[in-house]
């Protein structure tokens, strides 16, 4: 189906109706085992860690939306983080961005540097740090583009140059602009990373993560993992994410022209400062963003003058939810120091640029200019 436009692979990549029934949508195969047609032989599946029919059509879905080789989903993001990092052996190095989720920053330091693996965090927006943190045991580089909370861009085009000539890869995680707005893989990284929690479940009612790769080796490696490890997204699970995907590009689209238009309103106003979102024009990376991204999407950060204002702020809205995630159709808030990056040290967030007063967005399809009233009438309350 890679002939297709976008809209049309998102209603039908992997949903062809059921064989055996016509059901138009994917049947939920809730069952742990399969009967086998002999001794060693089967249908196609004989149990579900290792393979289940309505995980085969959503990762065929997920590959096809990613232009992969193939895809691989799991129980969360951060189980698809772990998957991924299961990649290296001890004495490897990883570079990792700097300005990443705190959950990544946790699992990396809390977790896979137990196993012997070197962990470097750099600045990947900037290409000559990138660049001087090569070492000859350097095997991956995992780059947050944009970035979680400050929509920090990396060039993807450039770093995967760089580390493609010294034989290392490149992931990249490409939950906030979903597969809709960049396409990590045709800007030459080797896996794409998301949390389907966030846009291509898109209804705040599921968990998961995914990984598309580019190579037989990455679906070798990867379907090792899924039947090693475990961790594999349940099939009703797998359910919510295809019918979510189904509307994913209306929804980003809308999604989008809410976020164009918030960003615009609040670079307005006095009470709202270091605004990050790459469509405006005042962001310093805003020419990136229109090279490798197909739009800027609807996720953006900015500061308020303090935590007790941060408080304030929050308290007063009511459309916009004060709760975690991000991709969902209701318009979400939060105080990135203590929700998304409350896990990692003052100190850490501190490098990061992450202060009290920062506080994150993630803009639904609400009408917009309800949007806009409401963060008005709380912006009055700081």
């Amino acid at each position: 189906m890679s002939d297709y436009k976008y809209s049309t692979l998102a209603v039908h990549a992997g949903q062809y109706p059921d064989p055996q029934t016509g059901a138009v949508n994917v049947p939920i195969y809730l069952s742990s085992t399969f009967e086998l047609t002999g001794i060693g032989t089967d249908r196609g599946w004989d149990y579900s860690r290792a393979g289940n029919p309505t995980r085969d059509r959503l990762e065929e879905a997920l590959a096809a939306l990613e232009g992969g080789y193939s895809a691989h989903v799991f129980t969360t993001g951060m189980a698809a983080l772990s998957a991924l990092f299961a990649m290296l052996r001890a004495g490897d190095h990883l570079i990792c961005s700097k300005d990443v989720y705190a959950g990544t920053v946790r699992l990396l330091d809390r977790i896979v540097s137990g196993y012997g693996i070197e962990i470097e965090f750099v600045d990947t927006s900037d290409l000559k740090a990138v660049e001087a943190a090569f070492k000859p045991n350097t095997k991956m580089i995992h780059v947050e583009t944009p970035s979680n909370p400050l929509m920090v861009l990396s060039d993807i085009s450039a770093i995967c140059k760089m580390a493609h000539a010294r034989g290392v890869e490149v992931s990249v995680d490409n939950t906030f602009m979903s597969p809709v707005l960049q396409s990590p893989l045709a800007l030459g990284a080797d896996i794409v990373m998301h949390s389907t929690t966030k846009y291509l479940n898109g209804h705040s009612d599921g968990l998961g993560g995914a990984l598309i790769g580019s190579t037989p080796e990455h679906k070798e490696r990867f379907g090792l993992v899924q039947k090693a490890a475990g961790g594999v997204m349940s099939p009703f699970e797998c359910f919510l994410v295809l019918r979510g995907i189904k509307t994913l590009p209306l929804r980003v689209k809308q999604h989008e022209e809410n976020g164009r238009a918030i960003a615009a309103w609040l670079e307005t106003q006095p009470k709202v400062h270091k605004l990050a979102y790459p469509g405006l024009k005042s962001h310093p990376q805003h020419e990136l963003a229109l090279k490798q991204q197909k739009g800027f999407g609807s996720m953006l950060s900015f500061e308020v003058e303090s935590r007790e204002a941060a408080g304030r702020f929050l308290a007063a809205l009511k459309i916009f939810l004060s709760a975690e995630s991000l991709g969902g159709v209701e318009s979400l808030a939060s105080h990135s120091a203590t929700t998304t990056h409350g896990s990692v040290t003052e100190e850490q967030r501190g490098i990061m640029g992450i202060t009290q007063g920062r506080i994150r967005l993630s803009i639904g399809i609400e009408d917009k200019e309800d949007l806009i009233a409401d963060l008005e009438q709380a912006l009055a309350a700081v």
